[in-house]
């Protein structure tokens, strides 16, 4: 796809088109990594071994960590640039993709080097306990360790090709490194293979990453004189500081939420550790399943990321309120046919990945609850992602705070009280839903101002 098929795409496709062209590779992209997620949990799942299936749990929270750095450096980069496509500002974008490509390369050497020396206070942190330490070290060794850089610049090469219209490119970058993660799995986890449980899992995704990442540097090679995309580091000198605060604007808050996410994951391990690995194990694998259609509504919002950031900044607001509403059909349609197919499958789904009567039966129930938030979900990401797109960091910022810490948080303290264990599987559903509310009412008064002044106005002065 050349520049001006890009513009085209943007500007003159039927909206139902446009939105598909961006959302389906990146929905077969997210699916591909959930299948890569639960791969680690599924071959691990197979030794029958609770520790190690809890030690991929527990680790968790760090590799979700990495969110916070692909949102900052991704989700803030890749909002900047679409937003500058709109206004034709076209050294704008090749400013911002640098920077933000050399910000994740040296935020991800940072995350390594910070992992490796607070490594034991840490694993106490996560909820390991002398049982599950030795294990949970090993696979995060070899995802954070050595594998921190290239997990992080996977992605955000990915938002930064994705930005400019080329979806079906950013998505066969990610899915390589996750097919390859898929094949790598058994032959490292199992006994017949090199036998090393999750810390063969963690290797895997080490060499998958590498692997993704050398796509995107050959992708960018190849493809130099028809994008937009700019490595080069002598960009750097000419990045002007609108640009970075235009990135961070964004990328900051973006961050937050997936940091108050992990806060939100380790309160959650920790409470769930108290009842022994056989329930960790159970909610870990509950989460993944989970993982399934909420990583097809997080493809969803950000395929048509740079739909709303184009349409913002070329001040096309009709055409910005038709992508929302035609993507939020799809999406809430989706997800409620998934919490009905959870809700009653459950019990088979957890016994897919281990055959353990304990932990079937943790998980189903856990499922039962997890399941609850999905359609509210839905909306929720939407909305994120939209005030994401068009450079509403503030907007974005207080609904991570209103989720994380002021509902989801104190819910698990209370269902635990209420219900023990079992209640913590409904604290997202509780948050979610009021979120929803929330959400529903932000967009009905943003689109309220669109109309009334015409156009929204580019918050970042390009």
């Amino acid at each position: 796809m050349d520049n001006q098929e890009k513009i085209r795409l943007f500007e003159e496709t039927p909206v139902p088109r446009a939105v598909m062209t961006m959302v389906i590779p990146t929905i077969m992209s997210s699916l591909v990594m959930v299948i890569y997620n639960l791969a680690d949990t599924y071959f691990v799942g197979m030794l029958n071994d609770p520790v190690q299936n809890a030690a991929v749990t527990l680790a968790s929270p760090v590799l979700l960590a990495f969110n916070a750095v692909n949102n900052l450096f991704g989700v803030g980069t890749s909002s900047m640039m679409s937003r500058a496509l709109g206004q034709k500002d076209y050294a704008t974008v090749r400013r911002s993709s640098a920077l933000g490509f050399y910000c994740a390369l040296f935020s991800g050497i940072l995350f390594s080097v910070l992992f490796t020396a607070f490594r034991r206070p840490l694993l106490v942190v996560l909820g390991a306990d002398p049982v599950t330490a030795g294990a949970t070290g090993e696979y995060l060794k070899w995802t954070v360790t050595f594998g921190a850089a290239p997990a992080i610049l996977n992605v955000v090469q990915a938002y930064l090709v994705r930005s400019e219209g080329s979806a079906l490119h950013a998505s066969i970058g990610t899915m390589s490194g996750c097919l390859l993660n898929i094949v790598l799995d058994p032959i490292f986890i199992l006994p017949w293979g090199l036998g090393l449980g999750a810390a063969g899992a963690g290797l895997a995704t080490f060499l998958s990453n590498c692997f993704a990442c050398l796509y995107f540097f050959v992708l960018l090679f190849v493809k130099r004189k028809n994008t937009y995309i700019s490595i080069r580091p002598s960009m750097l000198r000419q990045a002007k500081w609108f640009v970075f605060a235009g990135i961070c604007g964004v990328g900051i808050p973006s961050a937050i939420q997936n940091l108050l996410n992990v806060t939100s994951m380790t309160v959650l391990n920790n409470f769930t550790s108290v009842f022994g690995s056989d329930a960790v194990a159970a909610m870990g694998i509950a989460q993944k399943i989970n993982m399934v259609p909420m990583y097809i509504a997080m493809g969803l919002s950000q395929g048509i990321m740079p739909l709303v950031s184009y349409s913002y900044g070329s001040g096309n607001g009709k055409r910005l309120k038709s992508v929302v509403a035609f993507s939020g059909r799809i999406a809430l349609a989706f997800l409620l046919a998934a919490t009905a197919c959870y809700y009653f499958g459950a019990d088979f789904l957890i016994s897919m990945f281990m055959k353990n009567e304990s932990i079937i039966g943790y998980g189903g129930r856990f499922l039962h609850g997890m399941c609850l938030a999905l359609p509210f979900m839905g909306v929720d990401f939407l909305a994120v992602g939209i005030f994401q797109a068009c450079g509403l960091g503030g907007k974005a910022l207080a609904f991570a705070v209103l989720r994380k810490i002021v509902l989801e948080i104190p819910a698990l303290y209370i269902w635990n009280l209420v219900l023990p264990l079992y209640g913590l599987a409904y604290a997202q559903a509780t948050a979610e839903a009021v979120l929803c509310v929330a959400a529903i009412v932000v967009l009905y008064r943003l689109f309220r101002q669109m109309e009334q002044r015409g156009s929204p106005a580019p918050q970042n002065p390009l």
